[in-house]
């Protein structure tokens, strides 16, 4: 069970009743307060990774005001070393406007594709099977994403406007 993110407490419980011989094992790499609590008091176990996995580099941050030439920057260096880049635009309504702003950023034939929540089942599955596939360079997406889908060669996610947003969100997209 992922950690309470979009799974509530009710439907764990509910499972829990009616399958009571199964164990359950809860990860998370940001516990709620609450099950933070009953960890540390005991109720719970909780087991901590305290090395990064193999080959895993350290998380950087960059908190900027918008600049379009440091944005290009970055799409042209994942790209230039043949990763993939997530560009988070939290609005439904103007992200194919964004997704032209972002294509003028980034280097020429760059692939990039769009996802957000008021998509079908088969549209956004089909841009996520290009994105795995790496036929997608950049995914212009909305919060979609905090969700947990992880896209190995993805090491960019630029987030426009993210003072938008509220701490623990993004903390859980970065994840």
């Amino acid at each position: 069970v992922d950690e309470e993110q979009r799974f509530g407490v009710r439907h764990k419980e509910k499972l829990k009743e009616n399958f009571p011989g199964v164990d359950v094992l809860t990860l998370s790499a940001t516990p709620i307060p609450r099950t933070l609590n009953m960890a540390m008091s005991g109720i719970r176990d909780m087991s901590t990774i305290e090395q990064p996995p193999y080959e895993r580099q350290p998380v950087e941050t960059f908190v900027l005001e918008y600049d379009a030439g440091v944005l290009a920057q970055a799409i042209a260096r994942e790209l230039g070393r043949g990763g993939q880049v997530y560009y988070l635009y939290n609005r439904v309504e103007t992200i194919e406007n964004c997704a032209a702003r972002v294509a003028k950023l980034a280097p020429e034939g760059a692939r990039i594709a769009t996802a957000h929540g008021k998509m079908t089942e088969e549209q956004l599955s089909g841009v996520w099977q290009k994105l795995l596939d790496g036929e997608i360079d950049i995914l212009v997406c909305t919060t979609i994403i905090e969700t947990g889908v992880d896209v190995r060669n993805c090491n960019t996610l630029i987030i426009e406007d993210a003072d938008r947003m509220g701490l623990s969100q993004l903390y859980q997209i970065r994840g």
